[in-house]
């Protein structure tokens, strides 16, 4: 086989990446969903191109997989300037974000996600930096350390987070503008399935898609990961994209008519089994799923708080009765104290 030609797979390959990359709008006239994040944003973007100068630098809050990465690059994409994308979690040292920094062109977008996880160095340089466009970088150690000042050119800093608690205000303030995300409602996400069938060459109903978008916790993320998951059921069992083909394809998935997966079903079923209905400690919920305290609080919770199916109080998390009709669990009787018995 010849460099040029392809196997099957890697052509596969090809198309999924593809795909994915397809799937990410490339203005915020494409953006399905977020209308009045949309029109800030426009708004922001237009004044700093009247103005000839760098947009303010933009902090999008909001849980994982509503769109703040396609955002960055939106951003990017209608300024006209290169987008550079890193992590928190990657610049655990004030050099590691002083390297980046130091080598932006002028009027870049640095892409920032998860950017409360940087470490403390980093964010104190961060400031200046965001403030000044100007570094300070210690040359030398002990009593002949000196500071030497470094100009930066001017950037856009596009920071992702989803626990906006966790950044220090001095941080926080400095963004001139916060974007907070909300979960999409049904007909949105019904445009998004709408607008990714196609890509996948894939015959879907009206009816299939609002089964699936009422099943994929208001995330366009989900939604994308679930069509494609009914696609595969239906090329593989021979069937069309119906509503039949949709039901038996999550339901082979794990995936209920509420959007709850496996693991909603193992922390609800945790409060029911373990600790009758709650209250129940964030950290012995989490060690009882056997899942990261971060991963309950950040991905699971939110979703069942805002279905109803928990709520937060003082004491902990605690099953609400629609979480009991939706499991068909009877509500175990209360102790009485004991100077009634």
């Amino acid at each position: 086989m010849s460099d040029g030609e392809l196997t099957s797979s890697d052509a596969l390959s090809e198309a999924e990446l593809a795909f994915e990359g397809a799937l990410r709008p490339s203005s915020l006239a494409e953006f399905v969903g977020q209308p009045k994040v949309r029109g800030q944003l426009e708004l922001l973007l237009k004044a700093a191109a009247l103005q000839n100068r760098t947009p303010d630098h933009i902090l999008l809050a909001g849980p994982p997989g509503l769109g703040k990465t396609t955002l960055a690059m939106i951003v990017a994409h209608e300024s006209g300037q290169p987008l550079r994308m890193s992590s928190g979690p990657a610049i655990q040292h004030a050099g590691d974000l002083a390297a980046v920094l130091s080598s932006l062109v002028p009027g870049e977008v640095l892409f920032i996600d998860e950017i409360h996880r940087m470490a403390r160095s980093a964010e104190e340089m961060l400031y200046l930096a965001m403030e000044d466009f100007r570094i300070d970088i210690m040359v030398g150690k002990g009593a002949g350390a000196t500071s030497v000042p470094l100009d930066l050119a001017p950037f856009t800093l596009v920071g992702a987070t989803t626990r906006s608690g966790l950044l220090p205000n001095p941080l926080r303030d400095r963004f001139g503008f916060t974007a907070h995300l909300e979960f999409y409602d049904d007909a949105d996400l019904e445009r998004v399935i709408e607008r990714a069938a196609p890509m996948l060459d894939f015959g879907i109903d009206r009816d299939a898609i609002a089964e699936i978008a009422g099943r994929c916790r208001g995330t366009p993320r989900i939604a994308n990961r679930l069509l494609r998951r009914v696609r595969d059921y239906a090329l593989v069992h021979g069937t069309t994209g119906d509503v039949d083909a949709v039901k038996a394809a999550l339901r082979l998935y794990d995936v209920d008519e509420l959007g709850l997966d496996r693991l909603d079903r193992a922390v609800m079923t945790t409060i029911f089994t373990r600790f009758n209905g709650g209250p129940v400690g964030l950290s012995t919920l989490a060690v009882s799923v056997g899942e990261e305290s971060e991963t309950i609080e950040s991905v699971v919770e939110p979703f069942l708080v805002r279905i109803g199916l928990i709520t937060r109080t003082p004491r902990g998390r605690v099953a609400t009765e629609l979480a009991y009709r939706h499991f068909g669990i009877a509500r175990a009787q209360e102790a009485l104290p004991l100077d009634t018995l």
